[in-house]
């Protein structure tokens, strides 16, 4: 998002919340699950929970945002890299959060601005370790082989300084915090699942970046799906047995 449209956003979010009677943040696991502070949602009729769910989508794709994430599946990246480096791998938090920043970063850079990243707040050692991160990007670059990273064009150490402004903590309070947690479900899910109803929402909406990149951009500037090799080998043999269904009918 733009520094400028920080308003519209937060006019945008508390509209929708006093028309729900919402005094507390917005969670994207409660409200799927319906569940603690969003638990209301089980007592509506069918109808006026599609009317909550649709005014939530609207809120989503009416906001001027742009959706980016770094989705890494746990079992593909340990069955990846725990041979190769034992226990000594990446963490998965330093992984994610590396790629997220450099291609928010590329983007900025491309629109001549400089990259203020929110980061919401969690307990001392976990915001330590986020803060020596996004440090290590400045100083050091992209904390990957080099070699491994060419083609996805890293930017360079001096780049990542020029670009990645400031680091700021929110907590769960923030509009902003909220909004981030809503929409990286769906961005995960359709890695998974890329018929998932809300995800294609926000794609036929183009409120994910991968909608505005042309197939040569989006390896390099999309949305990042990191170790689904065998997330695509069980699709692969989803497929198989479906065609050998038909085939056999």
């Amino acid at each position: 998002m733009k520094e400028e449209d920080d308003g519209q956003i937060v006019t945008q979010h508390a509209k929708f919340c006093e028309t729900w009677g919402i005094t507390y943040p917005l969670r994207s696991y409660d409200i799927r699950l319906w569940d603690k502070r969003f638990s209301w949602l089980r007592t509506l009729s069918a109808e006026e929970r599609g009317k909550f769910m649709r005014g939530l989508g609207d809120l989503l794709t009416g906001i001027p945002v742009i959706g980016y994430a770094a989705v890494i599946d746990r079992p593909g990246y340990n069955a990846r890299y725990r041979e190769k480096y034992g226990r000594q791998t990446w963490q998965l938090c330093q992984t994610a959060f590396s790629v997220i920043c450099e291609r928010a970063a590329k983007r900025a850079r491309s629109e001549g601005c400089k990259l203020r990243v929110f980061v919401e707040e969690g307990d001392k050692t976990a915001d330590g370790h986020v803060r020596q991160y996004y440090s290590d990007l400045r100083t050091k670059g992209m904390p990957f082989d080099t070699g491994n990273m060419k083609k996805y064009a890293p930017m360079t150490q001096e780049e990542l300084a020029d670009t990645l402004y400031d680091l700021r903590f929110r907590t769960k309070k923030s509009p902003l915090m909220q909004i981030a947690d809503v929409y990286l479900y769906p961005m995960a899910r359709g890695g998974y699942d890329p018929n998932y109803t809300p995800y294609q929402m926000l794609r036929t909406s183009k409120k994910l970046i991968d909608d505005l990149l042309s197939e040569e951009e989006t390896p390099h500037l999309g949305i990042k799906y990191s170790c689904f090799e065998m997330v695509e080998k069980a699709r692969e043999r989803a497929k198989s047995k479906k065609a050998s269904r038909k085939t056999g009918s």
